[in-house]
């Protein structure tokens, strides 16, 4: 059998890696972004309220109403815009199906698409999936900030997309209204459709607000914004999130989606619909992990890592340069076999490699795990 892989430079996930290292050497996993504690009962109830009661079969493509309508009322408080949830909402299987889904409407052979390094490492395989042309630009270090000088030099008649992601996986970096503002000058100027992930929406830190494009009409007029429900309500593994874009977009990106997955996980669609009737179910998250994110840096204070700004998601960057030379992906393998804690190497998230000797940590765990973990790190 003759095959030629369409992915032929694409290896195991590092976090699917970097889990079974930590798994096989009985490491504490700080690698894979998950949380370690419980969903909350009453959710886990409500999803098992709706199973009882005969909600098992398929759900309406775009996803189910009562779940929709629940977004677009959020959505208006939220962002003070009103969205059509029947014809601007659309329920996928998880953001990164979202995102796929978005891609395959909207790229056709030969499209670019900026994508901003250090990366979130489903974008590039997506675009070149779909026949598009990654054109990926570092962001600036330490701050892993945007040069939009550099993004402008970038653009290309063949520039079709843009993806842009705030709060920011792997740094913790978040955009400001000043970087959302130029980015809408430079879609508007040169007519491209901005994906944005903003799957951590709800987990930002330090009276920062979360500048989503949904705050911005005009903007928000040629923009898919990307949600994440499991990021949310510490649930990864149900795999539900939504796109939010104006009803032209939309309709393309149905016609990706419903050959994808078609529908979502029916009971958990309307358990969250319920669920979210209660605004405090969610608009606490950021104190919540801002507690954590200072609970860790706390307790690795007297170690010779060095904390990298962190304003939202729930993972902190640590510089290793004081702790040794060695090349990220062999510190990240050597702190889980020699002392027993899983972290991610940043160069993953880039295309060309980029090694400025930073691991990533996910801080979204329970404190006996934190601390088991922090003790550690101190000695280090």
């Amino acid at each position: 059998m003759k095959l030629q892989s369409r992915l032929p430079d694409t290896e195991t996930s590092i976090f699917a890696i970097m889990s079974k290292l930590a798994v096989e050497q009985g490491a504490i996993n700080l690698s894979q972004g998950f949380p370690d504690f419980a969903v909350d009962p009453v959710l886990i109830d409500l999803i098992h309220r709706f199973m009882k009661e005969g909600y098992n079969q398929y759900a309406p493509m775009p996803g189910m109403p009562a779940l929709r309508a629940v977004v677009a009322d959020v959505i208006s408080k939220t962002y003070n815009r009103t969205i059509n949830a029947e014809t601007e909402i659309t329920v996928t299987a998880g953001g990164t199906q979202a995102l796929f889904a978005s891609i395959a409407a909207f790229i056709h052979p030969g499209d670019e698409v900026l994508v901003f390094d250090p990366a979130y490492d489903s974008y590039n395989p997506a675009i070149r999936l779909n026949g598009g042309v990654p054109v990926h630009i570092n962001l600036t270090y330490p701050d892993f900030s945007i040069d939009w000088d550099l993004v402008k030099s970038k653009i290309t008649p063949r520039t079709r997309l843009i993806m842009i992601n705030t709060p920011h996986n792997p740094s913790g970096a978040v955009l400001s209204a000043a970087d959302l503002r130029t980015l809408e000058a430079l879609a508007d100027e040169y007519d491209l459709i901005v994906l944005s992930d903003e799957v951590y929406e709800r987990i930002i830190f330090d009276g920062l607000r979360h500048e989503s494009v949904l705050h911005y009409p005009k903007l928000a007029a040629r923009s898919v914004a990307v949600f994440s429900f499991g990021k949310t309500f510490h649930a990864t593994g149900w795999k539900v999130g939504y796109t939010v874009a104006p009803e032209e977009l939309t309709r393309e990106i149905r016609k990706a989606h419903q050959f994808i997955t078609f529908s979502v996980n029916t009971p958990v669609q309307l358990a969250l619909a319920e669920y979210m009737k209660e605004p405090q179910h969610y608009l606490n998250l950021g104190t919540f992990y801002q507690a954590k994110r200072d609970y860790f840096l706390e307790g690795i204070k007297g170690s010779s890592f060095e904390p990298i700004a962190c304003h939202g998601s729930y993972f902190q960057t640590l510089s290793y340069r004081s702790v040794s030379s060695s090349p990220d992906r062999q510190m990240a393998e050597e702190l889980t076999v020699k002392h027993k804690v899983a972290s991610i190497p940043v160069s993953v998230f880039y295309n060309d490699k980029t090694d400025n000797g930073l691991l990533r940590f996910c801080f979204a765990k329970n404190e006996q795990t934190l601390d088991r973990a922090m003790e550690i790190l101190r000695k280090l």
